[in-house]
């Protein structure tokens, strides 16, 4: 099953995970993308055999309401880290529109220094912490949408859907040098994950008194092309066999008894087979 869970700030994404497997008594528990300590929203775990399917989950776009101040930069580029430097401002609401604008699209984004991305096996935060300089990689993200909803005096904050990999503390870095400044991450609400939305989500105290409800597998896979298996399909599915090719997409889901047993995709060594991608049968 899975379980959309509104991330309180202050809480790590692993610290969500180990409430969870306390309330669920399961250690198999996994979430479909970190968010920040300072952060809040969306964030979809995957319990028991459900977990097999985060990084399919993993992938989807996702949505932010952020909060930026400018004239301040810290070294984590939110307002938890140490200020690095100052600057002056000047701008207006028709040039924070149009400089939000210009980032709409596929574009190159450096890193943040403090984060998780491992450079020679180690994380980029532990260099940061030892006052090792190290080269920032870039990724190519892309922006599907912006939009300015406030802006008051120092602050700015925006509406944002992104590609997975994009960092929104890189992204309020960028934008306030393109507006001749520097600023920081005040506040970030990921407001939606794929077809997972903020409205849809559950605290940890109402998970807690049993007041939430949980997403199928079938579901959440609900867009993938589906077929019903016979019995002797299902015991060749369980022993993981190939399959003819007789499907129209790369990923397909087969249902037994109602109930989506695996995933399969196109063979790449060989188009007439499908191969197992994801099996949710039970030993």
């Amino acid at each position: 099953m899975i379980l959309v869970v509104n991330k309180p700030k202050d809480f790590t994404s692993r610290d969500v995970v180990n409430k969870l497997t306390h309330i669920f008594h399961t250690k198999k528990i996994g979430h479909t993308g970190t968010l920040d300590p300072i952060a809040t929203g969306v964030l979809a775990c995957c319990i028991d055999e459900d977990t097999k399917l985060v990084e399919i989950l993993t992938s989807d776009q996702k949505e932010y309401i952020a909060t930026m101040k400018l004239g301040i930069e810290t070294d984590t580029l939110d307002i938890t880290g140490n200020t690095i430097n100052t600057k002056e401002f000047n701008v207006n609401k028709e040039l924070i529109i149009n400089t939000l604008n210009s980032f709409l699209g596929e574009t190159m984004q450096e890193v943040p220094l403090y984060s998780a991305i491992k450079i020679n096996g180690k994380k980029l935060y532990e260099y940061a912490r030892e006052g090792i300089e190290v080269e920032l990689p870039k990724h190519r993200i892309n922006i599907y949408e912006i939009e300015l909803l406030e802006y008051n005096n120092d602050l700015i904050k925006f509406r944002v859907l992104v590609s997975k990999g994009t960092y929104i503390r890189s992204l309020i870095r960028d934008i306030a040098h393109k507006l001749n400044t520097v600023g920081t991450m005040t506040d970030l609400i990921r407001t939606k994950q794929g077809d997972f939305r903020i409205e849809d989500s559950y605290t940890l105290e109402e998970i807690e008194n049993g007041n939430y409800k949980t997403i199928t597998r079938e579901e959440v896979l609900s867009y993938l092309e589906s077929y019903d298996i016979d019995d002797k399909e299902y015991q060749s599915i369980k022993n993981g066999n190939l399959l003819p090719n007789k499907y129209t997409n790369d990923i397909v889901s087969l249902k037994y008894n109602n109930k989506i047993v695996a995933l399969y995709q196109k063979y790449e060594k060989d188009n007439n087979f499908y191969k197992p991608y994801k099996m949710f049968i039970k030993e």
